[in-house]
């Protein structure tokens, strides 16, 4: 087995700094002593391993996936307000918590308490750093110790395999399961519910839908049982929607606004979902409540980030203004599937292999509308390697990211913003006619 001294040496590490050739070397020879490998291998290995270390991370990504909400890819992009916001606050100091008017040290909520005030009619607003942090604060601060009953048809599975009963577990509350998979009735909730209960929780199953034979307790049902035992209605509405859907010709998701009007203690949503704007977990909710948040000691662990808070405000305010069409998620939604055709048949005249433009649907995803399929124009492109034509395209710079369906690579338009329209069609003139691959890169 060659030295790390030796390996750091070799001509396939030229480029890298110092450190990359000693963390790569170190690595790959641990690596083949563990497994055995051939020594010969060592240096070609430990390119491999400097090439991960010296990469760039999180990169520039061409979304036509057909998944406007692609979690892998970021979920929402940030409308350029949003995004110029989270520029403005990254390249130097800010008033993040900082009180202009006297000098001392202010409270970073301030920035955003006012305008989900206003988008949900609720009494008061804290923003934690996602979504499964927001139930995880809210259930310990108002739950610990005691039992919070979940409908067995919400018990969901979000992201990375976290799953509703572990997160209410992980607060310190007894879980009390109660009703069906398809229906729960209110009467479910009552027969359960005594002086060890703290509240009754609802989970909007965001990312899949139950449908046949099913029923379920309404928010309002839910809020007045909840006021009648004394104890917290709290409501993961999921994705966050603050507009009517209908606009948009989807059938009508249920708001923020609407659970709260509807009496839930507290609502908990996403930042990075139908509200477009990044990732964080909004809280909205009775004064009583959210106060309890904000003076637990979870809160500081939880807390938002000065980026996230800078682009929420700014996602925010365009819906305060009106100009949420503004805000690429439902720019992505509403747009007109010619406006799509257009763009797809721009991408076919510059793709070599044998191509068409053909209808197709869009899916809205990140736990998002389940269901909702919307109307789209996408360019099909058939070769024998399907599989090799989407590496070829993750590969360029900008990587894009498209999918097979029936043995074709489909690439979405729908989510295509114009300036990227140039580079895919420079990234699909590189496409070989032979192989469906691109050609060497530099």
């Amino acid at each position: 087995m060659p030295s790390v001294d030796r390996v750091m040496r070799s001509p396939e590490l030229d480029g890298f700094g110092a450190g990359v050739r000693s963390i790569a070397a170190r690595a790959a020879v641990t690596e083949l002593r563990q497994q055995g490998g051939d020594p010969n291998t060592a240096a070609p290995l430990a390119r491999e391993h400097a090439e991960r270390l010296a990469g760039p991370g999180p990169a520039a990504a061409i979304n036509l996936s057909g998944v406007i909400l692609h979690t892998g890819l970021g979920r929402a992009r940030l409308a350029a307000s949003a995004a110029a916001a989270v520029a403005l606050v990254a390249r130097g100091h800010s008033t993040v918590e900082f009180d202009m008017e006297s000098g001392r040290r202010g409270d970073r909520q301030d920035h955003v308490r006012a305008l989900l005030q206003a988008l949900t009619g609720a009494e008061d607003a804290l923003v934690v750093n996602n979504c499964a942090a927001a139930v995880l604060l809210t259930l310990a601060a108002l739950c610990a110790g005691q039992g919070v009953v979940l409908s067995r048809g919400q018990m969901v599975e979000i992201g990375g395999s976290f799953r509703m009963p572990e997160i209410v577990r992980q607060s310190g509350c007894r879980l009390m399961e109660v009703g069906c998979t398809n229906k729960t009735r209110l009467s479910d909730y009552a027969d359960v519910l005594s002086e060890e209960t703290a509240a009754i929780l609802r989970c909007h199953p965001s990312n899949f839908q139950i449908v046949g034979f099913t029923s379920e307790a309404t928010v309002a049902e839910l809020a007045s049982l909840a006021r009648r035992a004394g104890i917290w209605l709290i409501d993961d509405a999921g994705s966050g929607c603050l507009v009517d859907t209908r606009r948009y010709g989807l059938s009508r998701e249920p708001t923020v606004r609407d659970a709260v009007e509807n009496g839930a203690d507290v609502v908990l949503f996403s930042g990075d979902k139908l509200l477009g704007g990044p990732q964080a977990g909004l809280i909205v909710g009775r004064t009583s409540a959210i106060e309890r948040l904000r003076e637990h000691p979870l809160a500081r662990a939880v807390r938002i980030d000065k980026l996230d808070l800078a682009g929420l405000r700014a996602t925010l305010q365009l819906y305060v203004d009106g100009r949420e069409d503004e805000i690429p998620v439902w720019a992505a939604i509403g747009r007109d599937a010619r406006s799509v055709r257009r763009q797809a048949l721009l991408l076919k005249k510059s793709c070599p292999l044998p191509c068409s433009v053909v209808a197709s649907v869009t899916e809205v995803g990140g736990g998002s509308l389940p269901g909702a399929r919307i109307p789209t124009w996408a360019l099909s492109i058939q070769a024998e390697q399907p599989e090799a034509v989407l590496a070829a395209l993750r590969k360029g710079k900008p990587a894009i990211v498209g999918r097979i369906e029936d043995g074709s690579v489909l690439l979405d338009p729908r989510t295509l913003a114009t300036e990227e329209s140039a580079l895919v069609q420079s990234s699909l003139r590189g496409l070989s006619g032979e192989a469906g691959v691109f050609p060497p890169t530099a």
